[in-house]
């Protein structure tokens, strides 16, 4: 299969194109516009393979889209604006990425007529649930401009399929940890703040909850409903690891040898959703399990960020984090 994934050098994209070289004989073209969470030190090791090329393009630029996107049999998007905080500062360019680049993406992709579309989402678009598991037919509910714009483009997708029978597949998975995450997102901040002996940022009482799943858990998930999914059909991916920001603080404390002292409550974010929960019946279905529990996945992912200052030591430098 030659494959056309958007937003890969970013890091769950990053990861999915190191799964799909690492184990099938896929070709891959990474297609990322390189913003400030897109970074080429992510991909290094990928494009010296005969398998993979980089093309830096835009999703919301058409022509650019069509050139590079032809010739492929199927798509990966996991190009998005993912960052709630940056959302509620400007949610223009939200928009303009998650909803305006996906429908340039269905459109071009409709149009060179590819066998498969896979449309990577997330599980904030169903918002908050105080109790139970949202599942892939529950209404949305998206309560921030990052999840409202994920919310937009899931159905701009979606659409294309009704619309214009464009082979569409969505996932929706809950938070993902890992190698490669940009120093922004909780667990990457957290660890490299304490590597570094500085403080980290709880918002609130810390008791909101997130289901975390390893970024290699995700991809092999991703890559399967690729394969396997029913086209036309939403499939959620979660791991069942549900604890609160609070407990993941105190487990990054110990993994990084940090007592309480290093954390410093703030106030918490505009819209904070308290609890996230989806099932993951229908994608195990297809015979997928995680192979990463929590504990080891976290321990894991905290010696990646001990062993590669290099990789994430200048973005926290150019982003002043």
């Amino acid at each position: 299969m030659r494959q056309f994934v958007t937003g890969a050098a970013g890091f769950i994209g990053s990861n999915y194109v190191r799964h799909i070289l690492n184990t099938t004989d896929d070709t891959v073209t990474v297609y990322d516009a390189l913003t400030y969470a897109g970074n080429l030190a992510s991909i290094r090791d990928l494009v010296d393979d005969r398998r993979c090329r980089f093309v830096k393009g835009d999703i919301c630029d058409q022509d650019d889209v069509l050139t590079a996107m032809q010739g492929h049999d199927a798509v990966v998007n996991f190009a998005a604006e993912t960052h709630v905080d940056r959302s509620i500062m400007d949610g223009y360019s939200f928009v303009r990425t998650n909803c305006f680049g996906t429908n340039v993406l269905c459109d071009v992709a409709r149009q060179v007529e590819v066998e498969r579309f896979l449309h990577i989402s997330t599980d904030e678009v169903y918002g908050s649930i105080e109790e139970g598991s949202f599942t892939e037919t529950d209404a949305l509910g998206p309560r921030s401009p990052y999840s409202a714009a994920k919310a937009g483009s899931d159905l701009i997708a979606l659409s294309y399929f009704t619309t214009h029978g464009l082979p569409v597949l969505v996932t929706r998975c809950s938070n993902n940890f890992g190698p490669y995450q940009f120093p922004e997102k909780l667990i990457p901040l957290f660890t490299t703040n304490l590597l570094d002996g500085k403080n980290v940022p709880l918002y609130g009482d810390g008791g909101n909850v997130r289901d975390w799943i390893h970024v290699d858990d995700h991809n092999a998930a991703a890559e399967l409903v690729l394969r396997a999914g029913t086209i036309g059909e939403i499939y959620n991916v979660g791991a069942g690891n549900e604890v609160t920001n609070k407990e993941i603080t105190y487990r990054l404390l110990e993994l990084c040898e940090r007592d309480e002292s290093f954390i410093t409550p703030v106030t918490d974010r505009l819209g904070h959703d308290r609890r996230y929960s989806i099932t993951h019946e229908k994608v195990t279905a297809l015979g997928w399990k995680t192979q990463h529990n929590l504990v080891d996945g976290l321990e894991s992912t905290v010696a990646w960020y001990r062993d590669n200052r290099d990789w994430w030591e200048p973005l926290k430098a150019k982003a002043a984090l």
